[in-house]
C-alpha cells in the first residue's frame, strides 16, 4: 500500500508476514502529518497492489483519491466602527466584523451584560444600531466561529447625551396678510429621530395642517384668519430631552389702493365732497389717511379709536371744497399709511390719484335767426344756436308744444326749416347741455299767409295785367273795323289788313 499527498509519497507498507489462516482480511496504512495552507486542493491517493504475477487477473492494482480539505481555526478577528465608538444619543452606528479561517468563520455579535454573560444580537457580519440611547453603551463582542474553533474581539461603545438645536422659521415673528397661506417650519439639527408637537400658547385649537418628515415639521395655516393670530410653540423630543421654540403670527390686511369718490361732478363754484376710502384694512387703529390737492394737504385723519377691534374695516376721509376753473389739471392724491413698523411687509403705504376736471355749466346761450323770425309762408329759415361751457355743451333743438312739452328736432347747432307753413309758427327752444347743467334760449317763429302783403307783382296779378293789355286793344280794333264796314257796305279782312299796313 502507498499513500501519496499529491505527487509526494507519504508512506508505503508491504504485508509480507505469513498467513496463519485462510481468511479474508482488511489491511490499512495510517500516516500522521500536519496540513498547511499549501496542502489545500491537493489529492490524497491511496494505492493498493496485489503482487501475484502468476495469476492473470485484472486489476492487480487499485487506488482511491480524495481531495484534501484543510481547516483553519478562526483568527485575526477585526472590528471596524463607523462613525465612531463615541456616539451622541439618538445617533446610529455600524460595526463590521471580519475573521480569517477555513472554512470561513460565521460571525456572531453579542453584548456583554453586567453579569458577564453574552446577549446574542446578530448572526451577520455587520451590526447596525439606530436611535441609540445612553443605555446602549457597553462592550460589544464579535466572534468568528467555524468547525475547528472560534476567535473573538471586543469593542466598547459610549453613547453620550446629545445636545440638539431647534430652529423655527421664518423667525420669531411673522406678519401675514389675511387670506394668505402661512407655513411655519420647525427644524432640528443634531437629532436623528426627533418627534414634534405643535400647540398654541393659549391652548386654543390649532386649526392648521401638520406635516412631519425627517428632521422637519411644518404647520400650514391656509387661509390665515383672525383665529390664527397667536403665538405657536413647537416642541421637539429627542431621546429623553425636549426643546421648545415659539413663533408669533401677526396679521394685517391692506390689499388694495385707496378709492377716490366724488359726491358729484366738480362744477365751477359749487361745493363738492371728496371721499378717500381704504377698503378691508386691519388693524385700522394704525391707519392714517391724507388727502392732497396738488401739493397742499386738505385733510388728514387717524383712526386710533378702533384699537383692539379684530375685523376688517373700510375707513374713509371726507373733505368738502369749492372747485374753480383754476383747479382743472390739479391732481387729487389719497395717501393711506399703515403704521406697523415692527411688521416687515410691503407696501406700508398705498395711494391713488385722480386728476380734477372742473366743469362749467352751459351759459350765454344765444340764437341767431336768418333771415328773420317773421316769415311768409313757403319761405326758408336758419336758426343757429351757440352756448358756452366746459366741456363744450351739446346743442339740442326742440319745439314747444301746446301742452308745454318739448318735441326734439335736431342735435345740430343749426336748425333749418324749408317751405315753411303757417302751422310751423311757434316757440323753438335751443338747449346747451353738458354734465354740469342745462341752459336754454327760446325764439318765436311767425309764419304769415300771403294775403297779408300788397305785392302787385305776384304771378297771378301779372297774368291778369297781361291779359287785360291784350284784350282791350283787340276790342278797340274790332269796333274800328266794324265802323269801317258799315260805311262802305262791305268788309274785307284782307283789305283791312292792307290798309292797316
Amino acid at each position: 500500500m502507498n499513500l501519496l499527498k499529491g505527487n509526494h509519497l507519504l508512506q508505503n507498507k508491504d504485508f509480507v508476514e505469513p498467513m496463519e489462516r485462510k481468511s479474508l482480511e482488511t489491511k490499512s496504512l495510517e500516516v500522521t502529518f500536519t496540513p498547511t495552507n499549501e496542502d489545500i486542493g491537493k489529492a490524497l491517493v491511496c494505492q493498493a497492489k496485489l503482487h501475484i504475477d502468476e495469476i492473470d487477473f485484472k486489476p492487480k492494482e487499485r487506488e482511491t483519491t480524495k481531495k484534501l480539505q484543510v481547516y483553519i481555526s478562526p483568527k485575526n478577528t477585526v472590528i471596524s466602527v463607523n462613525p465612531s465608538t463615541r456616539l451622541q444619543e439618538g445617533g446610529s452606528v455600524t460595526m463590521t466584523c471580519s475573521s480569517e479561517g477555513l472554512p470561513a468563520p460565521q460571525i456572531f455579535w453579542s453584548k456583554k451584560l453586567d453579569n458577564g454573560n453574552l446577549q446574542l444580537l446578530s448572526g451577520n457580519s455587520t451590526l447596525t444600531l439606530i436611535a441609540m440611547r445612553t443605555e446602549d453603551s457597553g462592550i460589544y463582542v464579535c466572534e468568528g466561529v467555524n468547525q475547528v474553533g472560534k476567535n473573538g474581539k471586543e469593542v466598547e461603545l459610549i453613547v453620550q447625551e446629545k445636545p440638539f438645536t431647534v430652529e423655527i422659521s421664518p423667525g420669531p415673528q411673522i406678519v401675514a396678510q389675511i387670506g394668505d397661506s402661512v407655513v411655519l417650519t420647525c427644524g432640528v439639527t443634531g437629532c436623528e429621530s426627533p418627534s414634534f408637537t405643535w400647540r398654541t400658547q393659549v391652548d386654543s385649537p390649532l386649526s392648521g395642517k401638520v406635516k412631519t418628515e425627517g428632521s422637519k415639521s411644518t404647520l400650514t395655516l391656509s387661509p390665515v384668519g383672525f383665529e390664527n393670530e397667536h403665538s405657536y410653540l413647537c416642541t421637539v423630543t429627542c431621546g429623553r430631552k425636549k426643546v421648545e421654540k415659539g413663533i408669533k403670527v401677526d396679521l394685517y390686511s391692506f390689499p388694495r389702493d385707496p378709492e377716490i369718490e366724488m359726491s358729484g361732478l366738480p362744477v365751477n363754484g359749487n361745493p363738492v365732497t371728496v371721499s378717500c376710502r381704504v377698503p378691508n384694512v386691519y388693524p385700522s387703529d394704525r391707519l392714517e389717511i391724507e388727502l392732497l390737492k396738488g401739493e397742499s394737504i386738505i385733510g388728514n385723519k387717524n383712526f386710533l379709536e378702533n384699537i383692539d377691534k379684530k375685523y376688517l374695516e373700510t375707513e374713509s376721509l371726507d373733505m368738502t371744497f369749492i372747485p374753480t376753473t383754476e383747479d382743472t389739471g390739479t391732481v387729487l392724491v389719497c395717501l393711506a399709511k399703515l403704521h406697523i413698523d415692527e411688521m416687515e411687509f410691503e407696501p406700508k403705504q398705498r395711494q391713488s390719484t385722480q386728476t380734477l376736471y372742473v366743469n362749467v355749466a352751459p351759459r350765454d346761450t344765444t340764437v341767431f335767426v336768418s333771415p328773420s323770425s317773421i316769415l311768409e309762408e313757403g319761405s326758408s329759415v336758419n336758426m343757429t344756436c351757440s352756448s358756452n361751457g366746459l366741456p363744450a355743451p351739446k346743442i339740442l333743438w326742440s319745439r314747444q308744444l301746446n301742452n308745454g312739452h318739448l318735441q326734439p328736432l335736431s342735435e345740430n347747432s343749426t336748425l333749418t326749416l324749408t317751405s315753411t307753413k303757417m302751422e310751423d309758427s311757434g316757440v323753438y327752444v335751443c338747449e346747451g347741455i353738458n354734465q354740469a347743467g342745462i341752459d336754454r334760449k327760446e325764439v318765436e317763429l311767425i309764419i304769415q299767409g300771403r294775403g297779408n302783403y300788397q305785392d302787385y307783382f305776384s304771378p297771378e296779378l301779372l297774368v291778369l295785367y297781361c291779359s287785360s293789355s291784350l284784350i282791350i286793344p283787340a276790342i278797340g280794333m274790332i269796333i274800328y273795323f266794324a265802323r269801317r264796314a258799315n260805311m262802305k257796305g262791305s268788309y274785307s279782312l284782307v283789305e283791312a289788313q292792307k290798309s292797316k299796313v
